[in-house]
């Protein structure tokens, strides 16, 4: 939707914002999957990427002005809800979208560019259609090809070994990163934008682009890492739970691995696959590009020529196959040593919409489900299992459309004894929201938020990028930004509901849990 990514990405997501740059460590190796935030914001509408937003104090305050405590008239109204009643009759929101500027470069690779002059800063996005999704096409048995890939690219060139090329980065001062997720791998960059510090950055981008050593006792040493870090996984339920869910419903699909691979997998992995990974999908026929900082569009095209001259042609990559939906609920459990029980539920989602009916339902069902299960305090799922039962600290859930169809997925956390009562209990809340639907009051705040909160993804260069390398990697127009009042504008009460209503299957939930009991054994059902 115009949110998972996430999330994905997700997988979706599949987090696009800017990496620091890694070193070679575990955290580097084990690149997390794309999620979608599961919370209220404009990303998770927008599909795009999330927007992080940090509550400041008023500064203004001197001591002076504080009112003592015993001056405090408590039965006094509450003087900023009568301001926050004004926005009762506030004007509609006008918003200006980043001007965004559209161009191929001469091997025909799509760049979407936006100029700011606010910073110093230039951030740059390479996305190829090459995710861990195309590991099985590499080798049948090649799971985590992408994502080590995708770690060696940062680890030395053929001009520059890997101690040089981190010492060139570190001396620039720039973020240059590469990670694989499902749907795709991403090169990022982020660099003053002088041409002092700009230039050797773009030299350093291509050069792990086009060539780099897949030196073979540092793929060793990789592997080695990642094994650790693969079985330091088997004592996280929360990666339990996410590796058993996304293998019971994609069974054979692409998508039913993990990105980083398996302790199976991994050991296998060789340089020469590595090299036909990069040869095969890291190509100027499946890459997109999105650029936003400090420079003019004729800058901005010769950067562009710059970075992708380099690569080899190739061809796009082949569409991937749709999953297919489980056709009746199916309930696994995870024996793990622990007080709590993790849980994870939900469905088969959509992919990702391209053409407006599809992007207005997208949005009809952003709405609903934030209103269901959005992870703030007015959600039902919130406020009837946390506050109301007192059986989590939270719980949320939220759609990961992808190149193919993502996951729904609803989680949380609970007491061993209290699962099945907690499980039970969330879908009586899903299924009366889909029988009785939602409200027009509870709508009209969701509505508000997200229009409000939307201009929040153009506080930064990051942010922006972030939305343009989304936007080109799936091929959405550049209207979209500019449409995205709009459809929350469109959104009709009764059609939110009915879109819920036919997305939603929770009698055909894939329910996983990992914990010390069984929630499905009889006698621990309460």
């Amino acid at each position: 939707m115009i949110k998972d990514a996430i999330n994905k990405k997700k997988d979706m997501i599949q987090n696009t914002t800017l990496r620091a740059k890694k070193k070679t460590t575990l955290g580097s190796l084990i690149k997390p999957k794309f999620k979608q935030p599961l919370y209220l914001s404009v990303g998770l509408v927008l599909g795009l990427t999330s927007f992080n937003m940090t509550a400041q104090a008023d500064a203004t305050t001197g001591e002076d002005d504080r009112t003592q405590a015993s001056a405090v008239d408590v039965n006094a109204p509450i003087a900023a809800l009568s301001k926050l009643t004004s926005l009762d009759n506030a004007k509609p929101l006008k918003v200006t979208v980043p001007k965004i500027q559209q161009f191929k470069t001469k091997t025909g690779v799509p760049v979407l560019f936006v100029p700011t002059t606010a910073l110093p800063i230039v951030d740059i996005d390479l996305r190829f259609n090459a995710g861990s999704a195309r590991d099985g096409s590499i080798s049948s048995t090649g799971f985590g090809i992408a994502n080590m890939t995708a770690t060696m690219l940062e680890q030395g060139s053929k001009r520059l070994d890997e101690n040089e090329f981190t010492r060139a980065v570190e001396t620039l001062g720039i973020n240059l990163g590469s990670s694989a997720y499902k749907d795709m791998f991403t090169v990022s960059l982020r660099s003053l934008s002088d041409d002092k510090h700009l230039l050797p950055a773009i030299d350093l981008m291509t050069q792990m682009l086009t060539k780099p050593s897949f030196d073979e006792q540092i793929l060793a040493r990789n592997k080695a890492r990642l094994l650790v870090g693969l079985q330091q996984q088997k004592q996280d339920p929360n990666s339990l739970a996410s590796l058993a869910f996304d293998k019971a419903l994609y069974g054979s699909h692409p998508y039913a691995h993990p990105s980083v691979g398996t302790l199976e997998t991994v050991p296998n992995i060789t340089r020469q696959q590595l090299i036909d990974f990069k040869n095969r999908y890291l190509v100027a026929a499946n890459a997109s590009l999105s650029m936003t900082g400090n420079l003019t569009l004729v800058q901005a095209k010769k950067l562009a020529e710059d970075i992708t001259t380099g690569l080899p042609a190739g061809q796009a990559a082949p569409m991937l196959p749709e999953p297919k939906p489980l056709t009746k609920s199916q309930h696994i459990h995870i024996p793990f040593p622990s007080t709590q029980t993790t849980v994870l539920m939900g469905q088969l989602g959509d992919k990702r919409a391209t053409d407006p009916q599809a992007q207005q339902k997208q949005t009809n069902f952003a709405v609903g489900n934030e209103v269901l299960a959005g992870g703030d305090f007015n959600a039902r799922l919130m406020t009837e299992i946390r506050q109301n039962l007192g059986y989590t600290y939270g719980i949320s859930g939220s759609m990961s459309p992808m190149l193919a169809r993502g996951p729904y997925q609803i989680g949380f956390s609970t007491r061993n004894d209290k699962a099945r009562a907690a499980i039970d209990a969330s879908l009586v809340v899903i299924n009366d929201t889909l029988k009785n639907g939602i409200t027009s009051t509870e709508m009209k705040l969701t509505t508000d938020n997200l229009k409000n909160s939307f201009p929040m993804g153009f506080a930064s260069n990051a942010g922006i990028n972030g939305l343009l390398g989304m936007m080109n990697f799936y091929q959405l127009p550049t209207s979209y930004l500019s449409n995205y009042v709009n459809r929350i504008e469109q959104v009709k009460l009764s059609e939110v509901n009915q879109t819920l209503r036919d997305t939603l299957k929770p009698n055909d939930f894939l329910i996983v849990t990992v914990g010390q009991d069984n929630p499905w054994n009889e006698k621990t059902a309460k």
